[in-house]
């Protein structure tokens, strides 16, 4: 989620299942869950769960004697996962700060974070944490965006620019966390095994406008002064005509040494 403004932000929850649900969304947590390599028994670690989304399909890979740990900060995020994942004795969500998980040393073979680090105060912090919890040989999945790679095709590229310049300082916290994440892994000791990137294509506006909040955020970046008044007539055009957008997420697979 990019947008922290209270007055403006869509439900959290509707909005984290809308990227769920969408071909962009699942084709790529399919592929974060396949780079996981879940076996039977494990323990997993889904670091900022919210809604519980995906929490149901590593709980299956892991079964029958497997279990997966949620961890959130926010109180209704913790509450509707606990909900929604009511009848699976194997998932636990817990209520904690990812900057000092509530899990024992050690604990944990498998980790992920979804889209989380662009949000914390100290990603150095978390993934020292990560460390913390993970045995040796542990895996640690992580997709993370790199928010400068928001493209926007437009007969006036300088708008396009000035909204992702916009975003990324004024909205994203670590908006480059997808490209430097490979390193603050080494830095935190870890082995890093792969990364690849994912470049989802949308060609709906309606789709795109939903997830990057763009009409919202042209308004706040007019606000802002990184954009002038004729960027509403901008975003105007481009949903009445041929519309594409990509957007840049980083997977980097690491491990704990063993």
């Amino acid at each position: 989620m990019i947008d922290n403004d209270s007055r403006s932000r869509p439900d959290p929850i509707a909005y984290l299942d809308h990227v769920a649900a969408g071909t962009a969304g699942r084709d790529y947590k399919q592929q974060v869950l396949e780079l996981m390599d879940l076996h039977r028994g494990q323990t997993v670690l889904d670091l900022g769960c919210g809604p519980g989304t995906d929490l149901a399909a590593m709980a299956t890979a892991v079964a029958p004697a497997g279990q997966v740990i949620g961890v959130d900060r926010d109180p209704l995020m913790v509450a509707e996962a606990r909900a929604r994942l009511a009848g699976r004795p194997s998932v636990e969500i817990r209520s904690g700060d990812v900057h000092a998980l509530p899990l024992d040393d050690g604990s944990v073979d498998r980790a992920r974070t979804d889209r989380v680090l662009q949000h914390v105060a100290d990603p150095t912090r978390v993934l020292a944490e990560l460390r913390r919890v993970a045995r040796p040989g542990a895996r640690i999945v992580m997709a993370e965006p790199d928010w400068e790679g928001l493209l926007i095709d437009s007969p006036q590229p300088a708008m396009s620019r000035g909204l992702v310049r916009f975003l990324t300082t004024e909205i994203i916290r670590n908006p480059a966390i997808g490209r430097g994440l490979a390193r603050l892994c080494r830095e935190a000791g870890l082995v890093v095994r792969s990364v690849i990137t994912a470049a989802p294509v949308f060609r709906d506006f309606t789709t795109a406008d939903h997830l990057f909040g763009l009409r919202r955020n042209v308004a706040r970046a007019i606000d802002a002064g990184y954009l002038t008044q004729d960027a509403e007539e901008w975003i105007d055009d481009l949903s009445s005509q041929p519309f594409l957008a990509s957007a840049l997420l980083f997977l980097v697979v690491a491990e704990i040494p063993g």
